[in-house]
């Protein structure tokens, strides 16, 4: 696309004709000089003098067809503005998946930028998160399945785990991709690294050790750590972070753990798989409460099948330490219990690291959770800066502090005005099998106004599951009933964190039922269940021959 022009995407499009209509709609709506293309299901266009995108929107509606989000052309680069004594365009402080997302798109705008970290370069994701919990995961399974297959006569045999030289290799791993994926790429792109702990002193200026930096436009990025709550005697007795816990040689006798979010769900399942008896403490009354409660129910299921014992509805009162084992005093819905583990593992949230920075001296707030406040364009209440990933406590993933950190600086340097748009954001629970979601569920989607449709197809009901003897789990998609839009889908599979992007692309596009119908599905992948879910609206497909037909 041009750089004047903007771009329509406009799904329904199926020949020429359609490419007729749809520039007619946009040129009466106000859009100049249009062009449309079925093959790629979009039209490009000028805008003319105070037209509006949504009654673009409109029009191509009102012709039949269904257009997506009006993206507008890039505006022309702003050279950055730096105020009297600022040595650089941009600051960043921190060094994790949003630091290293501003400083490229900030190098690629020919910007001077600064990097300032307190600790080891690539943040959470490489170093003590996403990286070494996937690769610790994958090795659990890897030992689970030798021991716990379905086939017959296959004969393999789980003798046992030196979970040490595991965690070696995990480690090897995340020096090379941290070398690789992060300090390499400070001289590939040219930035200078200042390490140490940053601390505000004005609006445009902070401290780093003897050192003062001052910038024309500043992004934070120091990310979160595991929140810890304040549990009498916790702190004396001893316990592990989702941290600590990575970097464990043995696997506990017994663990504890408090909380049942997607951590504890994934490191309460990689202990089991080594031998660990354990326990899990939900606050709420439901696991999963933000999820459809059938996710929650499969979920509930698989733990159950693995013995990792649930309780809901839980408060824990006290912690305590006799000799090598921790004792719990926990409320279970209004009945007292007494636990005990040899390791305790909080995994109850996470909390943005924001005590150092000194923020009042920048004039950012913060909200009530320690969070610093932004807008929908990044930018906090210093218009100077702004503040991208974990440390605005956003949803939790790598991917989404990259596009914000990106973001940030070209609303920072180019004045892009851009908003944070997390609509259509996937998650993925890398339990065994997985979890993955991305749009509505069907209570958000009703509080949202929608006339709701859901189909709810069990896992049984995918070929792919049936040859893999494993069943456990299910495909919910909900839709629009006037417009037959798929809002959002639920999966709880195996592979289902691969399956869940066909899934982004159809609520980011906005397809309909009838599209994931009339799609070809690859017969026996687990993908196949999006177009059987479909099918599911209107059809039993227990009564389909084996490719949906």
């Amino acid at each position: 696309m041009s750089n004047d022009r903007a771009r329509l995407p406009v799904a329904g499009m199926t020949c020429p004709h359609c490419e007729t209509t749809v520039r007619g709609a946009l040129a009466a709506a106000g859009a100049r000089d249009v062009h449309a293309d079925f093959r790629h299901g979009e039209a490009t266009f000028r805008l003319g003098e105070d037209v509006d995108p949504v009654a673009l929107q409109a029009a191509v509606r009102d012709a039949g067809y269904r257009p997506g989000q009006v993206e507008l052309p890039a505006p022309p680069p702003i050279a950055p503005r730096r105020p009297d004594g600022a040595a650089y365009d941009l600051a960043i402080v921190g060094s994790g998946s949003a630091a290293f997302a501003a400083a490229i798109a900030a190098r690629e705008q020919d910007a001077r930028v600064v990097m300032v970290e307190r600790g080891a370069v690539g943040g959470t994701c490489v170093n003590i998160g996403c990286v070494p919990s996937k690769t610790l995961l994958r090795g659990a399974e890897v030992y689970h399945v030798a021991g716990h297959h379905p086939f017959r006569g296959v004969e393999t045999r789980a003798d046992g785990v030196d979970f040490g030289q595991t965690v070696a290799q995990k480690d090897e791993l995340v020096a090379q991709l941290r070398r690789d994926k992060y300090a390499n790429l400070i001289d590939e792109y040219g930035w200078e690294f200042v390490p140490g702990e940053a601390r505000f002193l004005d609006r445009a200026t902070f401290a780093v050790g003897g050192r003062t930096i001052r910038a024309g436009s500043i992004i934070v990025a120091t990310g979160a750590r595991p929140a810890v709550p304040p549990i009498p005697g916790l702190a004396e007795a001893g316990y592990l972070t989702s941290t600590e816990a990575l970097d464990l040689t043995h696997a506990p006798r017994s663990l504890v753990v408090i909380g049942a979010g997607y951590i504890a769900l994934e490191l309460g399942q990689l202990f089991r798989r080594l031998g660990s008896a354990v326990t899990l403490l939900q606050r709420g009354a439901r696991l999963m409460p933000d999820d459809e409660p059938e996710v929650g129910e499969a979920i509930g299921a698989m733990l159950n099948r693995e013995g990792i014992r649930v309780l809901t509805g839980t408060h824990v009162q006290r912690v305590e330490r006799v000799d090598a084992i921790r004792r719990l005093s926990v409320v279970v819905n209004g009945e007292p219990q007494l636990l005990a583990a040899e390791q305790i593992l909080v995994a109850a949230g996470r909390s943005p690291n924001v005590e150092a920075l000194n923020l009042p001296a920048a004039g950012i707030e913060t909200d009530a959770r320690g969070a610093i406040v932004v807008d929908d364009q990044l930018r906090t209440t210093n218009p100077a800066v702004f503040a991208a990933g974990d440390v605005t406590l956003c949803p939790q993933y790598v991917y989404v502090a990259a596009y914000q950190g990106g973001l940030a600086a070209e609303n920072a340097l180019a004045g892009a005005e851009k908003p944070c748009d997390l609509t259509a954001l996937p998650g993925v629970i890398f339990t065994d099998p997985q979890v993955a979601t991305v749009g509505f569920t069907e209570e958000r989607a009703r509080a949202a106004g929608y006339q709701v449709k859901t189909s709810l197809l069990p896992l049984s009901a995918v070929p792919r599951a049936q040859v893999n003897y494993e069943e456990l789990g299910i495909f919910k998609l909900v839709a629009d009933a006037a417009t037959d839009w798929v809002l959002g889908a639920h999966i709880v599979a195996g592979n289902a964190g691969d399956v869940i992007y066909a899934a982004t692309l159809a609520v980011k596009h906005r397809l309909s039922v009838a599209d994931l119908v009339a799609s070809f599905a690859p017969y026996l992948t687990t993908a196949e269940g999006l177009k059987l879910g479909a099918l599911a609206f209107d059809r039993d497909v227990a009564k389909l021959s084996c490719c949906a037909a």
